[in-house]
């Protein structure tokens, strides 16, 4: 009787390992994706990208297997990036060629490393880890990973496919600039360049990365052919012969992204002196062009949005740590357009005084919003945003207006020109002219996008800079960088990379914990203004009484009486403070009661009315069969 149960057991071990090497070897890239945002799943864009590759493409993986062992957070990670490497090469259809290197140390693979860029990590005793990425193409292109660093990890695919992408294209788009902010030297401006110590705009060195990027001066009378796109970043008011370039520029079907501002606080940032860049703008608008194309911004307003409002230091109230500041927003994706190519991956925005863009009356063009504020928000007037009110003297001063209101926007449609009469009659230092020849009178398919912030640009709004190993890069934390780039691609018509950076980490805030928090916020302001009013007026009395040196009688009974008010009002308003956080803690308490002891519970409840209903099928199983194999009655 044992034999036969031998042999099944030494059969079950057969297929056991048949099947485990069958699925090693032939299905080693299959998966099965269960996250919410298919973070393990290669993207559409990505397919595209491999997919158009007309000539191959090398990738040589280095990576220090061994030396790595005492490292086990970058050996996950590793195994993830060579998975991914392998199921593009799969997905490449015979077009990547991927080469995995172990650089052993001293060896010519780890001179080649040196050679090529690449960055190593030290391990202890001495040994470094060299864990990069290097891609070639047929003609000597190279693209290189220095080193895979752990804060990029949600980024992956991006940044792989984005080197792909790169050795396919033989030459870069080419983005023209005109701009007024330091974006390639930092805030240390041309001086710093000068001394190799400048610090570009990271959103800026995320553009170079992707595009040619070139800076158009300003007394340019056409914009030269090979640019297809111009960013006008907030640009020093036009004359005549840059706005009838940029006019022209559109007319032969050029596009445009223009960030405008009623107060652009990235402008005034210090520089080595501790004073903004020389020449630096606190304004910039468009009106003559902008009211062309369809759309105006009034630079005497800015938006508040309480809804969206970025919290910032408190200040001197060492009681509340953080506070609402209305006038720099977080935008979530509710406030992006979901239906547009731009916008429909963007999860957050990071954005400080804001303007508002309104259409133009019987405009040719269709004015599509793409971000908004939320419903909570208001205009203010510059003029008062500029006295420097504190946070909770905007709060009071708020008033909710027609909201949402429009931050950015999208304009397609005809557009004709805004010199109807030829070039403007003006030359520029080199004597040169724009020719009545080459002057166009409209255009029907204008593509421009126009942002109504250039604070947008600002790194302390949207990334957390890190430098790993001399590698300055930031960490994003919101989704600016995102956004620009999906604008310039989709404007330049490609749109295959915009899929990917939709993988990044998603900020998921407890809408109902905000909710409390804003509600019991709106109270203590209110309560506060009146207990404080209450410790003045005592106060005032008081210091009155005593100034007076009344001692006795009713003066005395009156200051004791105003000391009692005072002690009471200050009680009230620690009560205040004390109960701010009273909702939130409650639900705390709550959620914490259901995580640990009714979950449990319901679990454990679940489990045991499961092997009650088993053993009530394996008990009428049992009895079926018993009646089943009893014998017949005599005479049955």
């Amino acid at each position: 009787m044992r034999r036969p149960h031998l042999i099944s057991l030494a059969l079950l071990l057969v297929i056991f390992v048949g099947i485990n090497v069958f699925a090693a070897v032939f299905l080693r890239s299959a998966r099965l994706d269960l996250t919410e945002q298919g973070l393990y799943t290669l993207s559409p864009g990505t397919r595209n990208i491999l997919a158009r590759l007309d000539e191959p493409v090398t990738l040589k993986f280095y990576y220090s297997r061994d030396l790595a062992a005492s490292q086990p957070a970058v050996q996950i990670y590793a195994q993830r990036v060579r998975d991914m490497l392998e199921e593009m090469t799969n997905a490449a259809n015979g077009m990547v060629d991927l080469q995995i290197i172990d650089p052993a140390p001293f060896s010519e693979a780890e001179d080649q490393a040196v050679a090529q860029g690449l960055v190593a990590q030290p391990v202890g005793d001495g040994d470094i880890v060299y864990f990069g990425l290097v891609g070639t193409n047929l003609i000597d292109n190279v693209e290189v990973i220095p080193f895979f660093a752990d804060a990029r990890q949600q980024y992956l695919e991006y940044d792989l496919a984005r080197l792909v992408d790169n050795l396919s294209v033989p030459e870069k788009p080419v983005l023209g600039i005109i701009s007024n902010l330091p974006l390639d030297t930092g805030a240390g401006g041309i001086l710093a360049a000068m001394r190799g110590q400048s610090q570009p705009f990271l959103i800026y060195a995320e553009l170079t990365d992707r595009f040619e990027v070139e800076f158009i001066p300003i007394d340019n009378v056409r914009i030269p052919k090979r640019i297809s796109v111009i960013l006008l970043a907030h640009p020093r008011p036009l004359s005549d012969i840059q706005s009838y370039a940029i006019d022209q520029f559109v007319m032969r079907g050029g596009r445009v992204i223009a960030f405008v501002d009623p107060h652009s606080e990235v402008s005034l940032t210090a520089g080595p002196n501790n004073e903004p860049l020389r020449g630096y703008t606190e304004q910039s608008n468009l009106p003559a062009l902008m009211a062309n194309w369809g759309v105006q911004m009034d630079d005497g307003l800015i938006i508040a949005d309480r809804a969206r409002a970025q919290r910032v230091a408190a200040g001197r109230d060492a009681r509340r740590a953080l506070v609402d500041y209305i006038l720099w927003m977080a935008l979530s994706d509710a406030e992006m357009a979901q239906d547009d190519l731009i916008t429909a991956n963007i999860d957050r925005l990071n954005l400080g005084t804001v303007g508002a863009l309104v259409p133009v009356r019987d405009a040719g063009t269709t004015l599509t919003p793409l971000v908004t504020s939320s419903s909570d928000a208001t205009l203010m007037a510059r003029d008062y945003v500029l006295s420097a009110p504190t946070p909770d003297d905007l709060q009071r001063r708020f008033e909710p207006g027609d909201a949402p209101y429009t931050i950015a926007a999208r304009l397609n449609g005809p557009v004709t020109t805004l010199f109807p009469e030829g070039p403007p009659d003006a030359s520029t230092e080199k004597g040169a002219r724009a020719r009545d020849a080459d002057h166009l009178s409209e255009t029907d398919a204008a593509n421009i996008v126009i942002f109504a912030d250039s604070d947008f640009f600002d790194d302390r709004f949207w990334v957390s800079e890190q430098n790993y190993l001399g590698q300055r890069f930031g960490v994003p934390i919101a989704d600016n960088g995102k956004f620009l780039l999906n604008a310039v691609e989709n404007l330049m018509g490609s749109s295959d990379l915009i899929s990917l950076r939709g993988r990044e980490r998603v900020a998921r805030p407890f809408t109902r914990v905000e909710a409390l928090r804003r509600a019991a916020e709106s109270q203590y302001l209110a309560e506060e203004e009146n207990l404080v009013a209450r410790i003045e007026a005592a106060q005032g009395e008081l210091d009155r009484i005593e100034r007076d040196g009344a001692q006795l009688g009713d003066a005395e009974r009156a200051a004791r009486q105003y000391r009692a008010e005072l002690v009471s009002a200050r009680k009230a308003l620690r009560d205040v403070q004390g109960n701010l956080r009273r909702d939130i803690d409650t639900l705390a308490t709550r959620v914490t009661f259901a995580n640990i002891v009714v979950m449990p519970i319901i679990v454990g409840l679940a489990a045991l009315a499961l092997a009650w209903h088993q053993r009530r099928r394996r008990r009428a199983t049992q009895i079926a069969g018993g009646l089943r194999d009893a014998p017949p009655k005599e005479g049955a």
